[in-house]
């Protein structure tokens, strides 16, 4: 069947379908001996369909992870300036990416997987996938829940109002539960940094239904039957 080189890219685990689009431009993908072009179809079971010259993987069987990234690791598969990645703390067998991103400085639940099509359900804002950090801040503590929880604006949107709970309150520093929807670049450190708060720890805890739990910090796991299917289910309300 004739698909989008970025879905059956994807669909192998070669890629997500935003990386897919980066090595189509690149020119790192071929057709039938032809250097392919975004947007162009094939067929897996007709085309000689490569990557980098090699011909394209086979598809694998759906493979999905959760990893506890620590503070310093950076999420995409190399990096040019040499940094430690949330890949390399990943050893499970075949090749799998990471679903969305936590920054340099955030911790916590990270999804791996080679299921190109459950990735992209999950980073679409249109299914509104709730992700839950636990925040730490410092600053202005006693307007900060009622500045948190508003409505802004981010990136010319305007983001539905986050779910904010105080857990625990010190004289200097404050620590919060956000609930969010739309996953924007950054959202929960640009949300603070609005309400003038100083960020001093952030770790993701929850994504739809799935929970970090105790997972140890650098430790990562399978995700069982159960919260894989409840996975999909979330990726396409």
């Amino acid at each position: 069947m004739t698909e989008r080189l970025q879905k059956i890219l994807s669909a192998h685990g070669v890629s997500s379908r935003r990386a897919a689009e980066l090595l189509l431009q690149e020119g790192r993908i071929s057709v039938n001996g032809q250097v392919a072009t975004l947007g162009q179809s094939a067929d897996p079971d007709i085309d000689d369909i490569r990557v980098d010259g090699k011909p394209l993987p086979k598809k694998s069987a759906p493979v999905c992870l959760m990893l506890n990234k620590p503070r310093g690791y950076v999420t995409t598969l190399s990096d040019e300036r040499g940094r430690k990645t949330a890949a390399s703390l990943v050893d499970c067998g075949c090749r799998v990416y990471p679903v969305g991103r936590l920054d340099y400085a955030s911790e916590g639940l990270l999804l791996f997987t080679n299921d190109g099509e459950l990735a992209n359900r999950l980073m679409h804002p249109k299914h509104s996938v709730e992700k839950a950090y636990e925040v730490t801040v410092s600053g202005a503590l006693d307007t900060a829940e009622k500045l948190l929880a508003r409505t802004i604006e981010l990136d010319g949107r305007i983001i539905r109002p986050p779910q904010v709970v105080l857990l625990r309150q010190s004289e200097k520093k404050a620590t919060y539960e956000i609930t969010i929807h739309e996953g924007r670049n950054r959202q929960i450190r640009r949300m603070c940094e609005a309400a003038g708060l100083t960020v001093l720890r952030l770790c993701r805890v929850r994504e739809g239904s799935l929970a970090l739990g105790d997972l140890p910090v650098g430790k990562w796991r399978f995700l069982t039957k159960d919260e894989y299917e409840n996975l999909e289910r979330e990726g396409t309300k």
